[in-house]
């Protein structure tokens, strides 16, 4: 992911626009986590914290990790005015480092079609989950008629994407569509899946 974009776009990122999508997505992955109160969360490629925040009553704790400082500094500042004591910051790359971090449920939120090294990410994301863990990946449905920025690598189909998550060593997946929206990908019309893999 291309630090740069990210650490310019800190301060104006949480839109209206962009609260609303979080919203819809941070509900959509509530309904995975019925009884994750024993549960420690990671999210990478927290941003401002848009969707982990959401998820803090859900889980025991919640780990937002990025690798950019100015938007996890807005996220500090939006734990702190909530007065959140279950909710941590981690500055890190996983497609540059290996991380010494676990966690239960690790959910990552628009971000695999910023990835160039898809794969490579997917394993670091396995070694940091628990056993028994879940993967919760939210990202846009592929579709090949859709104008693509520089800063986007690519989408995958659901069978692309199941194909590398059985790669990496998940046991099952399960992936389906649950939001169509007006121009919530670079201004053009949208669906989101959520792909929810177990490490048995």
């Amino acid at each position: 992911m291309d630090e740069n974009i990210f650490d310019e776009m800190a301060e104006r990122f949480d839109t209206p626009e962009q609260i609303e999508l979080s919203e819809i997505i941070g509900e959509e992955i509530k309904k995975k986590l019925p009884d994750a109160g024993s549960k420690d969360l990671l999210e990478y490629g927290a941003g401002t914290g848009l969707v982990g925040l959401q998820l803090s009553g859900n889980v025991r704790s919640v780990q937002l990790v990025d690798s950019s400082e100015p938007m996890l500094n807005m996220a500090r500042e939006k734990i702190s005015r909530r007065s959140l004591s279950n909710v941590h910051v981690q500055h890190a790359d996983f497609t540059k480092e290996t991380p010494e971090l676990e966690a239960d449920v690790i959910v990552m939120s628009l971000v695999l079609h910023h990835i160039h090294d898809a794969a490579g990410l997917l394993r670091q994301l396995f070694h940091v989950l628990r056993q028994g863990g879940r993967l919760l990946i939210v990202d846009f449905d592929k579709d090949e008629t859709m104008d693509h920025h520089d800063h986007i690598h690519k989408t995958l189909s659901h069978d692309e994407l199941t194909a590398l998550l059985t790669e990496t060593g998940f046991s099952s997946t399960d992936i389906r569509t649950f939001h169509h929206g007006k121009g919530i990908f670079n201004e053009q019309d949208a669906s989101l899946f959520l792909a929810d893999s177990v490490k048995e």
